[in-house]
């Protein structure tokens, strides 16, 4: 009985030292884990945009914003429902934006980052992927590297059971869209994209190949290099508003040409007057002296 008393501690001795093993290689592991979870932060600050319809996002990472984007966006799916003979498909098409609640989650590196914003209990789910690169742009016969960042990727993930947006869908279920081969918002590094005009992307989605568009607008994004916690850096303005902003210009540009013209000539004009009127002989006011004229 002694001898199997003293086994059983034995045993029970190993056990606790190969746990405390286990413990001691497992928990720097977890510990790691836990910290890196926790000095991850992700924010909506939706509420705080005064346009109802635009969203605000941040990511942060070790207490500095690495990530923000402020956007409004709009997705017009189409979906198949039953004919009214049971037998054909139509295809109709939804609208659907991003709610104020929704949950997002993001990742942020040197050279890559990702947003992800999902809402309806993750019944869609709406990605974004950046990438950073330098390119060689040939000036003066001399090749010059400049590093740029863009959107390489965007994805929408989607559930046609979701009936209040996908109504009488047939054979519902989930889907996913992508861009094939993207390269969108190219800004030089360290700057944010701003534009106000809308941007619209296609998707091609595993439902049959059907086309996702995708409509972005009031946009400013910045996906790395963020100097001051929560404040964009300088902004890189899209040629489309540069070009709105030229139209918005040039008629007062024009019309003060054409007054400047106005003016030119009003004032040569008076002085041609003066100078003809100098030119011209006088006549004397004495009318006696008219007889020797």
């Amino acid at each position: 009985m002694q001898e199997r008393f003293i086994i059983d501690l034995l045993l029970l001795r190993e056990c606790v030292c190969v746990c405390v093993s286990h413990l001691l290689l497992v928990s720097p592991v977890s510990l790691s884990a836990l910290r890196v979870s926790a000095e991850q932060e992700v924010e909506n600050l939706s509420g705080l945009s005064p346009n109802p319809d635009r969203d605000i996002f941040v990511v942060r990472e070790n207490g500095t914003t690495c990530l923000m984007a402020e956007f409004a966006v709009k997705f017009l799916i189409p979906y198949d429902v039953l004919a009214l003979n049971g037998i054909d498909l139509i295809t109709e098409q939804t609208s659907v934006s991003i709610p104020r609640g929704a949950q997002i989650a993001g990742k942020c590196g040197s050279s890559e980052s990702e947003l992800q914003i999902s809402w309806i209990n993750h019944a869609f789910t709406f990605l974004i992927f950046f990438s950073k690169e330098k390119h060689t742009r040939g000036s003066d016969g001399k090749a010059k590297e400049t590093e740029v960042w863009k959107i390489n990727k965007v994805q929408l993930v989607y559930n046609t059971s979701v009936a209040t947006h996908f109504i009488n869908a047939y054979n519902p279920g989930k889907h996913t869209a992508s861009t094939h081969r993207l390269s969108a918002l190219v800004t030089p590094a360290g700057r944010s994209f701003v534009c106000s005009a809308q941007q619209t992307l296609t998707l091609i989605s595993s439902d049959h190949q059907k086309g996702i568009t995708v409509s972005i607008y009031d946009i400013q994004i910045q996906p790395f290099d963020i100097k001051s916690d929560f404040v964009f850096s300088e902004p890189y303005k899209c040629i489309t508003d540069e070009r709105e902003q030229l139209e918005q210009m040039l008629p007062l540009v024009l019309g003060l040409i054409l007054g400047l013209i106005i003016v030119i000539t009003i004032s040569v004009y008076h002085f041609h007057l003066k100078l003809s009127a100098a030119q011209q002989p006088q006549l004397p006011r004495d009318r006696s002296l008219y007889k020797n004229m």
